[in-house]
């Protein structure tokens, strides 16, 4: 613990090194000094389906702990249950079954986490399906939805803690909205129901289950996020990924302030560059974010869990960018100290959600929005990937299960 906060501890996405065997990249990042690493589950990494899975989890046990790194859990492989349906089927699949095997894989990556003694397991919600006609953000004032145009703007301090209702009910209560809101609300419960098990096991297991606002799905906000966990009764497993990259993507509030809103509810923490309302990752330099704030918004927070870089679409590179991107943040955790805040968030900001009170508009101490980043959520687009990753390329709608 500095005079500013915890020191942060960074780590690196095997999702970004896909090209790699699990050994091999595991030695990469213990040799450039990185602190730990978000392990995704996929076949070539761990594979969360394979019959030897308890083996192989006790073999990278001992791998993880010969290298001194830590580890968190992700779940975000593209194609690992269904090899035709990228990130399907999903929480909100119409089919019980279907839904049955994503829980299935949930209760897998906690059993696994409990063993390497991760700090979280990582999900999401899912994009949802076409047939049911409801937008992603699903949350009458939530993010984003699959076309592009906002559900609704809400003053942003209540955004980010989730204090924003239609005529005293719940967001997301079918009854303030149109047909597309049941829609969503069935959207609503279909995720609430899948992750009671995964969050049951959690709770036992003693491994928090945290969720990922991701653009273009239905849980795509950190107000869908407090959606979610109203819905759910506020369970103590349940806890929350912040994409840095996404806050700047689409959450009304800039990215240090959407830290210190989430702060409560902090288990893992995903870092990259990325455009305002371009759900596009990218390395360190080519977006817009002004990194020595946030990092000194986290720290000041005390989050003790890993900062792990994620660059699903440049495994093509992915020793390059691993080996420059730990570096890039120790610079720029270096270049917030001096000026980094002393508390974790303005009572404006967080008390709101624990006692009810709407909280102001200003949030006292927050760092300026940036130019580019306009205060109510911005139409998402995604870039495709490239083989060259400076070359710039079109964007385009958000396609239905568009995570990288």
């Amino acid at each position: 613990m500095t005079a500013q906060g915890t020191a942060l501890r960074f780590g690196y996405g095997t999702n970004g090194l896909a090209d790699l065997r699990l050994d091999d990249a595991l030695a990469l990042l213990a040799d450039l000094g990185y602190d730990g690493v978000g392990l995704t589950l996929d076949h070539m990494h761990l594979d969360p389906l394979a019959p030897d899975l308890a083996a192989r989890t006790r073999r990278v046990g001992r791998r993880l702990a010969a290298l001194g790194l830590d580890v968190t859990v992700e779940t975000g492989a593209r194609y690992v249950l269904d090899p035709r349906r990228k990130h399907g089927p999903s929480l909100l699949d119409p089919d019980p079954e279907a839904r049955a095997r994503r829980v299935d894989l949930l209760l897998r990556a906690v059993r696994v986490a409990a063993d390497l003694g991760a700090h979280a397991v990582h999900c999401f919600s899912g994009t949802v399906p076409p047939s049911s006609g409801a937008a992603a953000g699903g949350a009458p004032t939530g993010g984003a939805p699959t076309g592009g145009a906002p559900t609704g703007e809400a003053p942003a301090s209540d955004v980010a803690t989730g204090d924003v209702a239609t005529s005293g009910a719940p967001v997301g209560d079918p009854a303030t909205g149109d047909a597309a809101t049941g829609d969503a609300a069935t959207a609503w419960q279909r995720l609430a129901a899948s992750l009671t098990p995964v969050l049951e096991a959690a709770d036992t297991a003693g491994i928090p289950l945290a969720i990922e606002p991701e653009p273009g799905h239905l849980l795509a906000t950190l107000a869908d996020f407090h959606h979610l966990r109203r819905l759910l009764g506020d369970p103590p497993a349940l806890g929350l990924t912040l994409d840095l990259g996404h806050c700047q993507c689409l959450e009304p509030l800039p990215p240090a302030d959407c830290v210190r809103a989430a702060a409560p509810w902090l288990r893992h923490v995903q870092i990259e560059d990325m455009r305002r309302g371009v759900h596009d990752h990218l390395p360190f330099g080519e977006g817009e974010i002004d990194f020595p704030p946030v990092l000194a918004a986290l720290a000041a927070t005390g989050y003790q869990g890993l900062t792990v870089v994620e660059l699903p679409r440049h495994s093509h590179a992915g020793p390059h960018y691993a080996e420059n991107s730990l570096p890039f943040l120790r610079c720029a955790a270096a270049a917030s100290a001096p000026t980094a805040p002393l508390t974790a968030a303005p009572p404006a900001a967080l008390g709101a959600a624990a006692s009810g009170a709407a909280p102001g508009a200003a949030v006292p101490g927050a760092a300026a929005p940036a130019a580019a980043a306009p205060t109510a959520a911005a139409p998402v687009t995604t870039a495709p990937a490239t083989t060259t990753p400076a070359t710039t390329t079109p964007a385009t709608a958000v396609p239905e299960g568009s995570t990288p």
